[in-house]
C-alpha cells in the first residue's frame, strides 16, 4: 500500500502546525567535540604509516629514503619525512602522487633517545642520511587533552546518565528514576482528567454505596455536620472478597467528586531502597494537605498494611515496617477538619496490624459482600447496556443462574456471552448464549473429540446419574437442572445444580449435601460391583464438610458445642488446639458421619434403581439431560424449590424430548469429576 503524503505540516499532532525548534546544551557539546577529533585525529595535509624500529632502520640505511627525521622525546616516538621515491613505493595503493604538497611519514616507536642519538651519528657518518633531524616536545593542548579528556568524558556519561534516570529531573511522581524515587507515585483525578465511573456504574451495593456517597459529601459540605460538633471521618477501609467492587467503587467516588483524588497502590510503596517507602508516605501526604480538600485511595493496603512484628524468625522486612510505621503516623497527625479523607481497600483485613484498624484512622470498615439476587438483577442490567441482547431476555433468570457469582464474574459472563454469539455470527446475544456463557466459564469447553471406551461412558453415566437421583429424593438437595457426560475442560463429566442461598444453614442441610455428595461412589457399588476414581474430588469434599461439622460447628453427639475455629489466626498452624485423645474422636465422629450418609444413599439408590438405571441409559443415548427428564422419570420433587418455579411449571408437556430451552444455572464446580479423576477413569 502507497504512503500516502502528510498534509499536516510533518505534524501528525494536528494540521499545520510545527513542533517548535528545541535547542539543547548537549548540542554544542557534540560539536566542540567532533571539532577537537577532527583538529587532532584528522590531518588531510599527510599520509602516515606506522612501521616497527628496524624496518625505520631499513629506510634510513639500505633506501636511503629518509630526507628529515622529527624526535618527540617525551611520548618516545620518531616521524621520518620520505623521499618521493620510498614514499611512492609504500604508498602506491593510497594513490600517493609526487607534486601534490603531501607529506609522507613514517612513524615508530625508539628504544630511548640516547641509543637513537648514536644511530643517526652512524648513519651520518656512513653517509646514509644526510637530512635535518628536529627534536621536539608534544604539544601543550595535545598532552592537555589526552590527560584530560577521557576524565571529561566520563563525568560527561555519567551527568547524561544521571539526568536520564532522573526523568530529566521530573517532579513528585516523576518518572520513577534515581532521583525521584523517594517521590510518590500517587495519580491525580481532578475536575480536568475525572474518572468517567460514576455511581450510576456501581449496580448493587447499596448499603457500601450510601456510606461512599455520605463520604463525598462530607467533602462537598463540611459545615453541615461540623456545625452540629460532628467529626469527619479520617479514613474508610473497603473490605469484601475479590471481583466484589471495592476499587470500582474508588473510582466512582474520583468521578462523582468534586475534589482532587489521589490513587495509589500499597505496593506503590514497597522498594528495593531503604527509606523509599517512608519518604512516598510522606510525599503523597503532603501533596495531599496542598490540594486538601482531597480523597486519597490506596488499593490493597494489605501490601504495606501487614500487621507488624509476626514471623520474627522467618525473614521479616523491616523496612515494610517503617512504611507502615510512617503511614500510622501521617494517617494520625491530621487535624480534626483538614479536609483528607484516606479510602483503602483489601480482601485481606485479617492479616492488616491493629494499630492501623483502630478509629482515628480508619473509622469505619465497609464490607463490600457478594451481591445477591437484587443485587446481580442490577449488575447485569449494568453490563448489558453495551451489549446487543435478542428480545425477551429475562435479566432476573440470568441473576438466578449465577448464586454466588461476583460483580466481575457477571461482566465475565456478558463479555462471554457475547464473545460467544459472535463466534455463531448472530445478530444479537440470546438466553442460549447465555447459557453457554456460564458453562464456558465454571465448567470448560466441551471436548466432544475426547475418546472414552463403552465401560468408561457407562461408569460416568451411573456415577452422574446416582448423584442426580440421590439429590432429587433428599429435602435440602441443590435442585438439579442439566446433567451432561460430555468431557468439559478437565472433566469427563458434569452437574448444574441452582442451591439455595441461605444466611444460615441447619445441620440436615450439611447432611444431605454429605448423602448426594456420595451418591456417585454409591451408585457405582452398587450398579457395577466396583469403584473407580471419579468420586475423589466428592470425597475430598465429603470430608471437609463433615469435620468442618465436628470441629468448627459442633455439630456432632459426642462432642456438642464445641468449636476449635480461631477466627484470629493467632494459634500456629503446626499444633492442634485439643489432645490426642480428642483427635482420636473426632476422626470417629467424622467416620460416623460419612458412614451413615453413605448407607443412607444407598437406601434411596436400592429404592429407586430403576429410576436410576433409566436415568443412566438416557444419559448415555443422549448424553445430556435436563430438569423434565428427571421429573418425568421420578415426578415432582415432594418439596418445593426455586427450581420447580423456575422450571417446573409444565409438568407433562414435551416430557422425555432433549429440551434446549432450560437455562442451565452454574456448574456446582466442586460436583465435577477433576482432573484426577479424569486421568485415572481413563486408566
Amino acid at each position: 500500500m502507497p504512503i500516502l503524503p502528510n498534509n499536516n505540516g510533518g505534524n501528525p499532532g494536528g494540521p499545520g502546525q510545527r513542533k517548535p525548534f528545541k535547542f539543547s546544551l548537549w548540542w554544542m557539546y557534540a560539536i566542540v567535540l567532533l571539532f577537537l577529533c577532527g583538529v587532532f585525529y584528522f590531518d588531510t595535509n599527510s599520509v602516515t604509516k606506522r612501521v616497527s624500529y628496524s624496518t625505520f632502520e631499513e629506510y634510513v640505511e639500505k633506501d636511503h629514503g629518509i630526507k628529515k627525521i622529527v624526535v618527540f622525546s617525551d611520548k618516545k616516538t620518531v616521524e621520518g619525512y620520505l623521499t618521493d621515491s620510498l614514499a611512492h613505493k609504500i604508498f602506491a595503493g593510497n594513490n600517493y602522487a609526487a607534486g601534490t604538497g603531501i607529506e609522507a611519514k613514517v612513524e615508530t616507536n625508539i628504544p630511548s633517545a640516547d641509543r637513537l642519538s648514536q644511530k643517526i651519528e652512524e648513519w651520518q657518518n656512513s653517509g646514509a642520511f644526510t637530512g635535518d633531524i628536529e627534536y621536539e616536545q608534544s604539544s601543550p593542548v595535545s598532552g592537555l587533552l589526552w590527560s584530560v579528556l577521557p576524565f571529561v568524558l566520563m563525568i560527561a556519561v555519567w551527568f547524561y546518565l544521571m539526568r536520564r534516570m532522573s526523568g530529566g529531573g521530573g517532579g513528585a511522581g516523576g518518572s520513577g528514576g534515581i532521583f525521584s524515587v523517594g517521590k510518590s507515585k500517587a495519580m491525580l483525578f481532578d475536575k480536568n482528567n475525572a474518572s468517567k465511573v460514576t455511581f450510576r456504574d456501581v449496580a448493587g451495593l447499596n448499603e457500601a454505596k450510601t456510606e461512599i456517597e455520605e463520604i463525598v459529601e462530607f467533602l462537598k459540605n463540611p459545615k453541615r455536620y461540623t456545625n452540629l460538633g460532628g467529626k469527619i471521618p479520617k479514613g474508610a477501609l473497603l473490605v469484601g472478597p475479590p471481583g466484589t467492587g471495592k476499587t470500582l467503587l474508588a473510582k466512582a467516588v474520583a468521578g462523582e467528586a468534586d475534589v482532587p483524588f489521589f490513587s495509589m497502590s500499597g505496593s506503590d510503596f514497597v522498594e528495593m531502597f531503604v527509606g523509599v517507602g517512608a519518604s512516598r508516605v510522606r510525599d503523597l501526604f503532603r501533596q495531599a494537605k496542598e490540594k486538601a480538600p482531597c480523597i486519597v485511595f490506596i488499593d490493597e493496603i494489605d501490601a504495606v498494611g501487614r500487621a507488624r512484628g509476626k514471623n520474627a524468625g522467618m525473614g521479616a522486612n523491616d523496612e515494610r515496617e517503617n512504611t507502615l510505621n510512617q503511614l500510622l503516623t501521617e494517617m494520625d497527625g491530621f487535624g480534626t477538619n483538614s479536609g483528607v479523607i484516606i479510602l483503602a481497600a483489601t480482601n485481606r483485613a485479617d492479616i492488616l496490624d491493629k494499630a492501623l484498624m483502630r478509629a482515628g484512622r480508619f473509622d469505619r470498615q465497609i464490607y463490600v459482600d457478594l451481591p445477591d439476587l437484587p443485587d446481580r438483577v442490577e449488575i447485569f442490567n449494568v453490563h448489558l447496556r453495551k451489549i446487543k441482547t435478542a428480545p425477551g431476555l429475562d435479566v432476573e433468570m440470568l441473576a438466578r443462574q449465577t448464586p454466588g457469582f461476583s460483580g466481575a464474574d457477571i461482566a465475565n459472563v456478558c463479555n462471554e456471552a457475547a464473545l460467544i454469539a459472535a463466534r455463531h455470527n448472530k445478530e444479537s446475544v440470546d438466553t442460549e448464549d447465555f447459557n453457554a456463557a456460564v458453562d464456558r466459564i465454571i465448567g470448560g469447553l466441551e471436548k466432544r473429540n475426547k475418546i472414552l471406551t463403552v465401560d468408561e461412558k457407562k461408569s460416568i453415566a451411573i456415577h452422574e446419574a446416582g448423584h442426580a437421583t440421590v439429590s432429587w429424593h433428599l429435602q435440602y438437595g441443590n435442585p438439579l437442572v442439566k446433567v451432561t457426560i460430555v468431557p468439559r475442560g478437565k472433566a469427563l463429566g458434569a452437574a448444574w445444580y441452582m442451591p439455595e442461598e441461605r444466611q444460615i444453614v441447619p445441620s440436615q442441610v450439611l447432611l444431605d449435601d454429605i448423602c448426594s455428595l456420595l451418591g456417585g461412589r454409591a451408585a457405582e457399588e452398587l450398579f457395577l460391583g466396583h469403584i473407580s476414581t471419579g468420586a475423589a474430588n466428592d470425597l475430598e469434599r465429603v470430608t471437609k464438610q463433615a469435620y468442618a461439622m465436628v470441629v468448627y460447628y459442633g455439630m456432632s453427639d459426642r462432642l456438642p458445642n464445641l468449636s476449635y475455629y480461631d477466627s484470629t489466626g493467632q494459634n500456629s498452624m503446626f499444633t492442634n488446639p485439643y489432645s490426642d485423645d480428642r483427635a482420636k474422636i473426632i476422626d470417629e465422629e467424622v467416620s460416623r458421619i460419612i458412614t451413615e450418609q453413605y448407607e443412607r444413599a444407598k437406601a434411596i439408590l436400592t429404592e429407586y434403581a430403576k429410576g436410576h438405571h433409566e436415568l443412566a441409559e438416557t444419559l448415555i443415548s443422549r448424553e445430556v439431560i435436563y430438569t423434565d427428564d428427571v421429573k418425568r422419570i421420578f415426578g415432582p420433587r415432594k418439596w418445593t424449590s426455586r427450581t420447580d418455579e423456575l422450571f417446573g411449571h409444565k409438568d407433562d408437556e414435551g416430557a422425555g424430548e432433549k429440551k434446549s430451552e432450560p437455562t442451565p444455572p452454574p456448574v456446582d464446580d466442586d460436583d465435577n469429576i477433576t482432573d484426577v479423576e479424569a486421568t485415572e477413569v481413563k486408566e
